[in-house]
């Protein structure tokens, strides 16, 4: 009697203790139910999406926010990654309403055997819950809460918007929230490609993305996307076969991730900034998406050509040693070696590297990721010079040096270093002014310095066609003999000292036409044309091609190309010959749309045909491109004349000492301008002018570019020019053995106005 009794007792207790638990329970739903955030937050989510820009082709070249975010309607998700999130997350979804109880006990027990909160049961719609309204920590109440706000959602939304917001919303590492963009930035395909191996893989990431992460350690997601497999096999979602074949599919990771612009970095940075200063921080979370005028063509033609360049112009120049010199770890292994070389990133194809050994024939070398490589042959050699340990020299490396190595084209090891040298290219429609290609340095996260439209740099000859320009409005012709002699100018003229300018080689041709002058850069024969026309109004002149005259001083320097300038400014000034006379203003967005595809922006196409527009009268261009043709075809660009066209114009530019070296260049309907220099103003190296620095990356960018382009038959002369043959020694008319040059009428020559300047 007296157990029975005692049972009896711990009966009554236990059934009071439940009463006692559910009035408990009742009392704090009834109280916190009302007290919960209402779920208008969830049905009229609006998801913080990130900045996107595109190419003009359509291509996504950038995007920017602190998440990144793509939408998906849930009727477009794949029912194997619904399945896959159901299998991994919460198989009894479609059942429960909100809680599922079989979870809770089982965590509960696993967290009483730990005395304390170690193990979860949460459901999908209470994922949701927390990702929306409470926080990550494991606490019980707000557990309790979180189950609360689970039931109120499951009793306003279906279970279709409930797994559409948790596949849009969810973390899963590489700062990628929801499903959709994270299999473009792991797999770099959308949901609508993934494989079963690839929603497998996506499905395992929200319960510890860091952990989970493919990229940082996919031997581990490899087990998590096992885990899922079986899942979604012992859930009947997939057949035996497909389990195997999914298990030992091949990940191909993507490496979208890491650079999704296509070597667009400086321009899309100048999007970023544009928008930031329409839109200030929505830009990053609107959904705002940009189309840009960059051509993916034209962009990937200018940074090869860029680089080409750069790396060529850093092989004549020599090898300036090693990096750093550091001391070797006593145990010499892979882990150690990794950690040496941590610190040092991959720059474009150039890999860090730690120096091994050096023997007569090879130089052993340690790879970041790769391991160990040898440089043999070729692989040695930089320049002239050979980095071997020779019988009669001594190798400028050590072992412990850091260096950069490079593979080529077949897949040998090449000894490399990043270039001393900078550089830009840009390419603008003549038209209308719109950016194809811009590329404002040799590698953006090495050097954010957009040297397309930061750099203001002295252009020097390349500045020339301007003041030639302004001088055929004083009647000058192309046949105007100008004596190519040394003279001194003092300085009033110069503006600080007396001047000797020199041209380039010391040499002086005598008298000599305006054309040959030109096309040969005679620097005495552009000073003694500015002195007749006056540095004052030649300077006014320049407006009429977008310069700021204050960046000019009105000296006879500024017939060299004295002032200051930028290489976006020159294409501008360059477009005015291009395009027949026009002045046109650079422009990179064509129109903004919000998350919907409803314009915000859309640049206006203006027609720039209207004689109000014309800055130079059709005379002045159609002599100038005759001109600036020359300059390609018998003169200082006459490397171009590779392309294979005659209707290419441009000019070289070098200036003292080597420091800047440009060309300006064009076609009918697109200009281009190239300039290599150094960030701190130096020498670039013997003979390293406009003509051998900055042109071949000119011919490099416009091969490509000029694929799409017809040549162009040669222009009619428009009224008011007359065609002469002249004698090119005189510049007086000929009967015969002559030249066929072009004047204004009014400036035609007879047999008595030859003039010497």
């Amino acid at each position: 009697m007296r157990l029975s009794s005692l049972f009896s007792k711990f009966l009554l207790l236990c059934f009071s203790l439940g009463v006692i638990s559910i009035l408990v329970a009742t009392f704090a739903f009834v109280a916190a139910y009302p007290q919960l955030p209402p779920v208008t937050a969830l049905t009229n989510y609006q998801p913080k999406l990130p900045l996107r820009i595109y190419s003009r082709e359509g291509v996504l070249i950038g995007e920017f926010g602190q998440e990144y975010r793509e939408f998906i309607g849930i009727s477009s998700v794949p029912e194997l990654l619904k399945n896959a999130i159901i299998a991994a997350e919460d198989e009894h979804f479609l059942e429960h309403h909100g809680i599922d109880f079989f979870g809770i006990g089982r965590a509960a027990i696993a967290n009483l055997s730990a005395r304390g909160a170690r193990q979860g049961a949460s459901t999908i719609t209470m994922q949701v819950a927390r990702n929306f309204f409470l926080s990550s920590e494991k606490t019980f109440t707000r557990k309790f809460n979180e189950a609360l706000l689970a039931i109120k959602i499951e009793r306003n939304l279906t279970k279709n918007q409930i797994l559409e917001l948790y596949i849009n919303q969810i973390y899963l590492g590489q700062r990628a929230f929801g499903f959709a963009v994270a299999s473009k930035i792991y797999f770099g395909k959308p949901l609508s490609q993934a494989s079963l191996a690839e929603i497998s893989m996506l499905a395992g990431l929200p319960k510890a993305p860091s952990k989970y992460n493919p990229v940082v350690n996919l031997k581990r997601a490899k087990q998590r996307q096992t885990y899922v497999l079986n899942r979604m096999f012992g859930l009947s979602f997939i057949s035996d076969k497909e389990l195997e074949v999914a298990k030992t599919a091949k990940l191909e990771l993507s490496s979208a991730r890491l650079n999704p612009s296509r070597h667009a970095e400086f321009f899309v940075e100048m999007v970023r900034r544009a928008l930031t200063e329409q839109y200030g921080k929505e830009a990053y979370t609107r959904g705002l998406n940009v189309h840009t005028t960059l051509s993916v063509k034209h962009q990937e033609a200018g940074f090869q050509a860029l680089k080409k360049g750069l790396e060529a112009h850093d092989q004549r120049e020599g090898y300036r040693g090693s990096i750093a010199t550091i001391g070797m770890p006593a145990k010499i292994d892979d882990e150690a070696l990794e950690e040496l070389l941590h610190d040092l990133e991959k720059v474009e194809d150039l890999t860090p590297a730690v120096v091994i050994d050096i023997t007569q024939s090879t130089i052993e070398a340690y790879t970041k990721g790769v391991g160990l490589i040898t440089l043999s042959d070729k692989g040695t050699q930089f320049g002239s010079l050979d980095l071997l340990v020779g019988s009669e020299s001594v190798s400028p490396l050590e072992k412990g040096d850091l260096i950069y190595v490079r593979k080529n084209k077949i897949g040998f090891w090449l000894l490399s270093q990043l270039p001393a040298a900078e550089g830009a290219v840009v390419s603008i429609d003549s038209d209308t002014g719109a950016i194809h290609a811009l590329v404002g340095g040799y590698n953006f996260y090495r050097n954010k310095f957009n040297h397309v439209t930061q750099a203001k740099r002295q252009p020097g000859s390349s500045f020339k066609p301007f003041i030639y320009s302004a001088a055929l409005e004083r009647g000058f012709t192309p046949g105007t003999i100008i004596d190519d002699a040394p003279f001194e100018i003092d300085e009033s003229q110069t503006g600080f000292q007396p001047w000797d300018p020199q041209n380039y080689g010391g040499e002086f041709a005598g008298p000599i036409n305006l054309r040959y002058a030109l096309a040969k850069s005679k620097n005495l024969v552009a000073i003694r044309i500015l002195q007749a026309i006056t540095p004052n109004y030649a300077r006014s002149f320049l407006s009429r091609f977008g310069f700021n005259p204050k960046h000019h001083p009105p000296y006879l320097t500024m017939a060299l190309g004295a002032g200051s300038t930028t290489p976006l400014e020159m294409a501008r000034g360059y477009a005015v010959f291009a395009n027949g006379g026009y002045l046109v203003e650079p422009h990179f967005i064509t129109r903004i749309e919000d998350i919907e595809g409803n314009p915000l922006f859309k640049r206006k196409s203006r027609k720039i045909k209207t004689t109000s527009d014309r800055v130079i009268n059709a005379r002045n261009v159609f002599t100038m491109n005759s001109l600036l043709q020359g300059v390609i075809q018998n003169g200082t660009g006459i490397r171009a004349k590779s392309l294979g066209r005659k209707d290419l114009a441009g000019k070289t530019g070098t200036t003292n000492d080597n420091i800047d070296a440009w060309f300006a260049g064009f076609q009918r309907r697109i200009v281009a301008i190239t300039w290599v220099g150094k960030d701190q103003p130096e020498p670039l190296g013997d003979k390293e002018t406009g003509s051998k620095a900055a042109l071949p990356i000119w011919i490099d960018y416009m091969k490509v570019a000029l694929k799409e382009i017809p040549k162009e038959r040669p222009p009619t002369p428009p009224e008011g020019i007359r065609s002469v043959l002249i004698d090119p020694t005189t510049g007086l008319p000929t009967d015969n053995d002559g030249v066929l040059e072009y004047f204004y009428d009014e400036n035609a020559p007879s047999k008595n106005s030859g003039i010497l300047f």
